[in-house]
């Protein structure tokens, strides 16, 4: 391990995204096709990635202009908020890297009550028949009501956060019981996951595995195993229930083994000849982070050890084979992959991508994640 070069990474990042924060401002990035950064309407599920790169910085530099942008996003989420019809299972996404991260921040009051907002709605789509939260909303997905996708784990930290921060244990009795199904519907035998299934919204029961954004319903979308690692890290950390401690070690593991050699997974591990040209860098970002979460949680020294060198060996790869710190481009980390199926962004960097890098590296330099 050469801790040495991804400090220097962690240093050069922080640098671009100051230069970033001048051009992209109070905007919501995406994807960078050409390196540029495009932009989406706030309401869109990665709103809240850009302004956690930013409190990030911000964390790292106290630089005031960053401040104020990051303010400004905020103020900017406010509009979906208050509109509230097109919001969706990934508030977490949203308002965890804002609202929440400017609270715990600096104690800001409208933050708080921002986040308190978010967890709310969040929790408001739980289906009490099937133990789920409920994904997407009519006319976004066919017959959505009773979807439920292994995303969702990585918005419970929302959840848990507002259960906390008014003592107020409905909020976490509701992220614990979406885990407990995620742990008993979407985990395979093998340690891989699913992305979506599909359940009965009226009697709660599970009706079957849906295809998503992987090669096929039974194939092991390189992202969605991503989620499952780092979220059920996130569960185990929140409740102390060792056996979501012991799945984010199991999809871990099966991760670890199926990577190439250059560390980059394909869009889908069961990707073949025909579309393994497709990477998804963003997956290694958020199962470096998720890994990081997992040794932090080991208490035996050789197993904490070991998902720390899996997680540095994840960094050094991306770091070595993916990262571009020139001020040419807006991109941190190439080659991520949006929806293969839709052909959305293929082999591009992606702004979920770059802050799972950032947060890791951060993470590293023994600061504290977002989520």
């Amino acid at each position: 391990m050469n801790l040495d070069v991804l400090k220097d990474a962690y240093e050069q990042a922080i640098r671009k995204e100051l230069i970033n924060s001048k051009a992209i401002g109070a905007a919501f990035p995406h994807a960078a096709p050409g390196g540029q950064y495009n932009r989406e309407a706030p309401q869109f599920w990665t709103g809240g990635f850009w302004g956690g790169i930013l409190w990030l910085v911000y964390r790292k530099t106290r630089d005031p202009e960053v401040y104020k942008i990051l303010c400004d996003i905020e103020e900017r989420l406010d509009g979906p908020m208050e509109a509230f019809v097109d919001l969706h299972h990934d508030v977490g996404f949203m308002w965890m890297p804002t609202a929440v991260a400017h609270y715990r921040c600096d104690g800001n009051e409208q933050a708080r009550v921002r986040g308190l907002k978010a967890a709310n709605l969040l929790a408001g789509r739980f289906n009490l028949a099937g133990h789920f939260l409920r994904a997407w909303n009519d006319g976004e997905w066919e017959d959505s009501q009773g979807l439920a996708i292994i995303d969702c784990l990585m918005n419970l930290s929302l959840l848990y956060w507002a259960s906390r921060e008014i003592n107020d244990p409905r909020f976490c009795q509701i992220a614990l019981a979406h885990a407990e199904t995620v742990l008993e519907n979407f985990v395979r035998e093998d340690g891989t996951v699913c992305h979506i299934v599909r359940f009965d919204p009226v009697t709660g029961k599970r009706l079957g595995v849906v295809g998503g954004q992987g090669k096929s319903p039974d194939s092991v979308w390189a992202r969605g195993q991503s989620w499952a690692i780092y979220g059920f890290a996130l569960t185990c950390r929140e409740t102390g229930e060792r056996k979501f401690l012991d799945a984010a070690k199991k999809t871990a593991g099966w991760y670890m083994d199926h990577l190439p050699e250059n560390g980059i997974p394909c869009w889908d591990f069961m990707a073949d000849s025909t579309d393994d040209y497709a990477k998804d860098t963003s997956s290694a970002c958020c199962a470096a982070s998720g890994m990081i979460e997992i040794s932090n949680l080991c208490t035996d020294p050789g197993e904490k050890e070991r998902y720390y060198s899996m997680a540095v060996s994840l960094l050094e790869k991306l770091t070595e084979n993916c990262s571009d710190f020139s001020g040419q481009t807006q991109g941190l980390i190439d080659y991520g992959t949006v929806h293969f199926p839709r052909k959305r962004f293929i082999n591009q960097p992606i702004i979920y991508g770059d802050f799972f890098y950032l947060e890791a590296l951060t993470k590293l330099q023994g600061g504290q994640g977002i989520f």
